[in-house]
């Protein structure tokens, strides 16, 4: 397997994918050192993962570089990253004993009713390219500090940093044979639906994830998806800075090159202030560095993906036959690499697939609406469910649009943003359970309800 630069289109690494057997040899480990990590006191993982996350603080730098290198995100965006992941896993680690200690519920004269949560046992982790420090956190941080053991496959355009990490978490003191990485693309993937898991957690795109879903639903154990999203965010007419409004949303939809779960993928706007929104919108996104990933000041580096250029190309395409009128940007840039200019479409519309399917690149639809009626039905209109936003001078209206949207998510004068201390989880097509929260850390484990009688 050749790890490409996207940058430069130069082949970093060839890997070894694992074979079958190696696969099956990995997953035997595992699950003949889960009973040991199991019997480990929970105080002991904390401090085990505690120590992970000081070793990618005294390698974020190296780390960084990794990430930029075979993903294409700019090195800024690399450390951001990385501190995020830590983040993540210090409210992990700091809340741990809380949510997956016993749980005395009654206790009265002879009789004590008790929760017990025990770990599901060995689970597999299908992982993303995007974010790989911030989802693989999100889901093998908890899992290992609930006990489990873990089969991490990260994604074929990111296993650089998959390696890393399990070399960090082998250093920090998790056992050799309670973390182990599956290296591959599909097919490996596929040898990991065919072993028996004790519960499946995926990221990545609809249709993946539902192939996964149909695929292991015979064996009866967990499996979480999180997957995509097509965003909505209406901007009211009651904003008090139209300025600052356009350019913190503009953030939303275009900070990692709009690779994000998250990202803000369509906009609504007010029609009293749309002009003035669209215009500085466009200014802001003319303002940002296009360049290598490495170069300081670059806000937008190459797609991380090579398939990703021609997708966009045909939604712009299709947003021009279909009226859309193309503010900034609109094409792939000469030269090599992934690189695709961010791209401003106005006067869109629900016919076009920049506004109805998911984009995750540099390229966001924005539509005038006359009110918050207009604005909560057109947001309503997807398939999806992951976030939703509004920005409004009132909180009130602002709720009043976000309870009416399906969606796991509601931001009021904010987007783009994950909190440790909430639930991520998504609905419809942008999947089911959650990580994160009190939520996410009891998500890999399996309740026994203990009746005591003295």
């Amino acid at each position: 397997m050749k790890i490409v630069n996207p940058a430069n289109e130069e082949v970093i690494r060839d890997l070894q994918e694992d074979s079958p057997d190696s696969v099956n040899q990995k997953f035997k480990l595992l699950q003949t050192a889960q009973a040991n990590w199991q019997k480990v006191p929970l105080t002991k993982r904390i401090e085990t993962l505690r120590a992970f996350s000081d070793l990618l603080e005294k390698n974020s730098e190296s780390l960084a570089s990794i990430l930029t290198s075979e993903v294409g995100k700019p090195l800024q965006q690399s450390r951001n990253e990385i501190n995020g992941a830590r983040a993540r896993i210090k409210w992990l680690t700091d809340n741990a004993a809380k949510y997956l200690s016993d749980e005395v519920m009654t206790q009265e004269g002879n009789l004590t009713e008790r929760i017990s949560y025990e770990p599901l046992g060995v689970v597999c982790n299908i992982s993303a390219w995007n974010y790989p420090y911030l989802v693989g956190v999100n889901v093998f941080v908890p899992a290992l500090l609930a006990g489990n053991a873990v089969m991490y496959k990260p994604s074929e355009y990111s296993t650089l940093t998959g390696i890393e990490m399990e070399k960090l978490l082998k250093q920090s003191g998790v056992p050799i044979n309670v973390f182990h990485v599956a290296i591959g693309a599909k097919a490996v993937g596929e040898l990991l639906l065919d072993l028996p898991f004790n519960g499946y957690f995926f990221t990545g795109s609809y249709k993946t994830g539902k192939y996964i879903y149909e695929k292991v639903a015979h064996k009866m154990v967990p499996c979480q998806l999180e997957l995509g999203g097509k965003d909505p965010l209406y901007v009211a007419d009651d904003i008090a800075d139209v300025k600052a409004v356009a350019a913190g949303t503009a953030d939303g939809a275009f900070y990692n090159n709009g690779q994000s779960c998250c990202a803000v993928e369509r906009i609504y706007v007010h029609e009293k202030v749309y002009d003035e929104y669209v215009s500085e919108f466009v200014k802001e996104v003319k303002s940002w560095k296009i360049g290598q990933p490495t170069e300081v000041g670059v806000y937008i580096g190459p797609l991380s993906r090579k398939e990703q250029v021609s997708f966009l190309e045909s939604q712009i395409k299709d947003a021009i036959e279909k009226g859309g009128n193309v503010m900034t940007g609109g094409k792939r840039m000469a030269g090599t690499g992934y690189y695709f200019e961010p791209t401003v479409i106005t006067k869109a519309n629900h016919q076009m697939s920049v506004m109805c399917e998911e984009s995750f690149g540099p390229i966001i639809g924005i539509m005038k609406v006359k009110d918050d009626d207009e604005a909560t039905q057109l947001m309503k209109d997807t398939e999806y469910g992951l976030t939703a936003s509004v920005y409004s001078s009132s909180q009130s209206r602002a709720e009043n649009i976000l309870c009416q949207i399906n969606s796991g998510t509601g931001y009021w004068n904010c987007c783009d943003r994950v909190s440790a201390a909430l639930p991520w989880s998504g609905r419809n097509h942008s999947g089911f359970g959650a990580t994160l929260s009190h939520v996410g850390l009891r998500a890999f484990t399996k309740t026994k309800a203990y009746h005591l009688k003295k």
